[in-house]
């Protein structure tokens, strides 16, 4: 199964990215550790957003599904 980014889970990985960059040109290694845990925590907001997105993509096919007779 292939998973569909949404395009909230885009934003935040965009947001990681920035960070993981920034953090790799930081010399003071406890405000990169810093930056690096908060991309860490945007790429699980990522990937909850993706999920979220297809759990509420499903719902609706579910609800706008014809019933059976």
């Amino acid at each position: 199964m292939t998973l569909q980014i949404s395009q909230r889970g885009k934003e935040y990985l965009k947001t990681a990215q920035t960070l993981l960059r920034t953090a790799k040109t930081i010399t003071d290694q406890a405000i990169a550790a810093q930056l690096k845990a908060l991309a860490d925590d945007y790429e699980r907001r990522a990937e909850k957003a993706s999920l979220d997105g297809a759990r509420h993509c499903s719902i609706r096919c579910i609800e706008d599904r014809p019933a059976e007779m």
